[in-house]
């Protein structure tokens, strides 16, 4: 149930960005962004899988 809330929540963040991305409202793009912080988000799914296992 938690995995489909994350799931959730980042196709609700990254659809947020496309939008303000494609209304004009931010000039980042979304491959930019990525290419920044891809580190990160390896960090936040292991630290993920870590804490899940418990349950």
């Amino acid at each position: 149930m938690r995995s489909n809330l994350i799931a959730a929540l980042i196709l609700i963040i990254v659809g947020l960005f496309l939008l303000a991305s494609n209304l004009g409202w931010t000039d980042a793009s979304l491959g930019r962004l990525i290419a920044t912080w891809w580190p990160v988000i390896l960090v936040a799914v292991g630290v993920g899988m870590l804490f899940g296992r418990g349950k």
